[in-house]
């Protein structure tokens, strides 16, 4: 069990070393901390057409559902790359990722101008604000 964020964010730097990146060399990890005290990771998987590219959150939430069911939750979230870049959720991720999230469970990722990239981490109702959710008003 990876409890921390730091171990979170520890495993999706592995995970990211196995994505999936020929066109854009963008390789982005994500770590999952479940209520059931299990962490999931997944890796980006592009494709060349990008709109089918699946990104490492809704990667690593498809793997946690096909392992652990459709009610799991996340306590925490951990997404990052391998570019020293900025690097939230993108807004389809933060919305898939807020379905099985509570509003206060943290997101950590890099944030932060280039050549001074920081570890960001944001309750997921700061994360995504105006969200479908109902958990997240």
């Amino acid at each position: 069990m990876i409890a921390t964020m730091q171990g979170l964010v520890g495993a999706a730097l592995v995970v990211a070393e196995r994505a999936y990146a020929p066109y854009s060399g963008f390789r982005v990890g994500s770590a999952l901390l479940l209520t059931n005290g299990e962490t999931v990771t997944g890796a980006n998987v592009e494709n060349v057409s990008y709109g089918l590219t699946i990104c490492a959150e809704r990667s690593a939430l498809v793997r946690a559902i096909a392992e652990f069911g459709p009610e799991i939750r996340i306590a925490a979230a951990a997404v990052v790359n391998l570019n020293n870049a900025p690097s939230p959720p993108c807004g389809a991720c933060r919305q898939v990722l807020a379905e099985f999230m509570d509003a206060d469970a943290p997101i950590c990722f890099p944030a932060g101008a280039a050549g001074s990239v920081t570890m960001e981490t944001l309750p997921m109702r700061e994360v995504l604000p105006f969200g479908f959710d109902l958990q997240l008003k």
